[in-house]
């Protein structure tokens, strides 16, 4: 029986890796945006990292605690979306690409960062001790949270980065029409996630089982571990 006491375990093993993937990507965006022209995170608060500023309940917290009580392989979640103003980017065209892939690069940096972490601190804490195998679950799933959420937001779809980039390097008509789609981008996401694998059609699964040893292997190169 998976009992109070391993809930409360295992749940101190994917908050704070759950909260800084989601923050730290949701930041990223509103600071590379006001890099490049555009105050609206700035002057809405955004750009903190102070959680309960972009705690989302279903997306942070609900979503994430059934995951838990059903003891699913992976937490997953989101954040409120940092607000952008496109159009008050100096290159709306092309920056809306860029302040995209911000959110997905600062994932695949924490994920570096969670091993440099444990590299730097585990040879000082007894591997079989509690603490050691804490700090050693968090960055487990800190790297696997992180890179996961990273290859989710490539996908390429609105509203998801990987739309975003894709409407950016598209020209400037069919770029357009393409950004209509994003009216039905939730829907579709749904469709995606929770009706086409009960088929057997699984394509969200299957973008993010084939980039992840990708990454895991750049990673992995990246860091020597």
């Amino acid at each position: 029986m998976f009992g109070v006491d391993n809930i409360i375990y295992t749940l101190t093993t994917w908050v704070l890796p759950l909260l800084l993937s989601l923050i730290l990507h949701e930041v990223a965006h509103g600071f590379i945006a006001l890099k490049l022209g555009d105050k609206t995170a700035l002057r809405a608060g955004r750009l903190t990292l102070n959680p309960f500023d972009h705690i989302d309940l279903v997306g942070t917290v609900l979503l994430p605690l059934l995951l838990l009580a059903i003891q699913a392989p992976v937490l997953f979640g989101w954040a409120k979306p940092v607000p952008v103003d496109f159009n008050a980017l100096h290159h709306p065209k092309r920056d809306m690409g860029l302040v995209a892939l911000a959110g997905p690069v600062t994932n695949f940096l924490l994920a570096i960062g969670f091993v440099i972490f444990a590299r730097l601190i585990l040879p000082f804490v007894a591997v079989d001790s509690f603490i050691g195998i804490w700090i050693a679950q968090n960055v487990y799933n800190g790297v696997l949270l992180s890179v996961v959420l990273g290859i989710f937001n490539l996908f390429p779809i609105l509203p998801l980065d990987g739309g975003r980039v894709l409407a950016s390097l598209l020209p400037r008509r069919l770029s357009g029409k393409y950004q209509e789609t994003e009216k039905y981008g939730f829907m579709l996401l749904l469709l995606l996630i929770f009706i086409l694998p009960f088929f057997g059609i699984n394509v969200l699964g299957w973008f993010i089982n084939t980039l992840f040893p990708l990454f895991m292997k750049i990673i992995g190169m990246l860091t020597g571990f």
